[in-house]
């Protein structure tokens, strides 16, 4: 420690949101499907007998702050982590004195770690048994799927519970709660905040209060007062955020979230919410050759043969993003979005494929018959292929009846036409 060292008061130069943190359970905004009264984890937080957990959810919904205010609430000695900085050395010795301190002083060990999901095999290997012993008292916070990104040794031995986003009201809440505490938030500033910037914050930080924070405390502080008062209009709150974020990420979980929007958006032939969400895939910055696979899969899963151009159009478009790219193959990627949200709906094809490879799997392959067999090559005929196929072309309507299936699959029905469309059984004359 030197002088500048001991000077130096981290809660007065943290960001807002960092110094308003809840501090009790009273204090927490938001969450109560999972910390509301009655609830299991407020009961046992209250309780201190919080067990191995982990806090799935998006950025800025409270899973670090609930974190704190376990280790405020908690008789065990509690201790923070990162996934990415904390190697198994530094592991190892927070165990060590973990079990030094249960057996001298009887008292537990809490650690929390941030970023769970980046935890390797190494990490894992190490703190398992003592997890599993109850020597330690795990808490892990990720903004990832813990199904999809976290080991299932580490889920077994957790109780997951899921943050949500915050509603209006809560958002507006931690807004004021800042602007009022003299102590750790801007409450010696004298301010007067319009309606409209209130909301544009409120709006702008998509249910993440930290985002919210940030953008308020920029605004104060970058305001100078007038008459010993900073007003703040919608201008200076536009001017806080310079741009508006999406809450987006390539390889998380929202990724697969959003692209799921725009999927049933178009197969609930919603037009409007499929080029809602289809632009803000592009927004966001998502792969538009992801995007493409995507459109081309659902024009023939459900569209079909209900209208049969759909898919013509959804190649079309992905022609088009080869050869001309973004920003102008938004064009003709839309039209096939809007295509397919506009079209008769038909899962025939999905249908039949799926029942045909169901049969398949679960039957015996059968033979091809022998008038189906290949007789181009020499010497053919004489084993009997091709003998007796009848050529469709030269029957009247092009078609005449005979055994395609073999003798093992004979009756077998896949395909049923919805009707929907022209979606209908077009391969025989009626």
């Amino acid at each position: 420690m030197n002088l500048f060292s001991a000077a130096f008061d981290s809660g007065k130069v943290a960001p807002l949101a960092d110094r308003m943190r809840p501090r009790t359970l009273e204090e927490l905004i938001g969450q109560q499907e999972i910390l509301g009264p009655g609830k299991l984890l407020r009961r046992a937080i209250e309780a201190d007998r919080v067990t191995s957990i982990i806090l799935y959810g998006p950025p800025g919904t409270g899973k670090t702050s609930l974190a704190q205010v376990i280790a405020n609430k908690t008789t065990s000695n509690f201790i923070r982590i990162n996934a990415v900085s904390s190697g198994v050395k530094e592991l190892r010795d927070i165990l060590e004195k973990a079990e030094e301190r249960l057996h001298l002083y009887q008292q537990k060990t809490l650690v929390f770690c941030d970023e769970v999901h980046r935890f390797n095999k190494g990490q894992q290997d190490v703190l398992l048994p003592a997890i599993e012993r109850g020597m330690i008292t795990f808490i892990g916070a990720t903004t990832e799927n813990p199904y999809f990104e976290i080991n299932s040794a580490l889920l077994s031995r957790s109780t997951i519970f899921r943050l949500n986003l915050l509603s209006e009201h809560e958002l507006r809440l931690g807004l004021e709660n800042a602007l009022k505490d003299n102590e750790r938030g801007l409450g010696n500033y004298h301010t007067e905040i319009t309606a409209e910037a209130f909301q544009h914050w409120v709006d702008f930080a998509g249910g993440d209060l930290r985002r919210a924070l940030n953008a308020l405390e920029l605004a104060v502080l970058t305001t100078a007062p007038e008459d010993g008062i900073r007003r703040i209009d919608l201008e200076t709150a536009i001017e806080s955020v310079q741009e508006r974020h999406f809450r987006f990420d390539k390889n998380g979980d929202n990724h697969y979230d959003m692209i799921s929007a725009m999927i049933k958006s178009m197969r609930g032939s919603d037009p409007d919410a499929a080029l809602y969400w289809f632009a803000v895939l592009l927004e966001s910055g998502e792969d538009p050759r992801f995007i493409m696979r995507r459109i081309i899969v659902h024009a023939s899963e459900d569209v079909g043969l209900a209208d049969p151009s759909v898919m013509l159009q959804a190649h079309a478009a992905a022609n088009a993003l080869e050869w001309v790219g973004l920003p102008e193959a938004r064009i003709p990627m839309a039209q096939a979005v809007l295509a397919i949200a506009t079209a008769p709906k038909s899962n025939s094809v999905v249908a039949a494929i799926n029942q045909a490879q169901e049969y398949v799997k679960a039957n015996k392959a059968g033979q091809v018959p022998l008038h189906l067999k290949d007789a181009s090559y020499p010497g053919a005929k004489k084993f009997g292929h091709g003998l007796d196929y009848l050529y469709p072309h030269a029957y009247p309507g092009n078609w005449v009846e005979q055994d395609y299936l073999p003798e093992e699959a004979k009756g077998a029905k896949f395909f049923d036409p919805t009707g929907r469309g022209i979606d209908k059984n077009r391969g025989k004359p009626t």
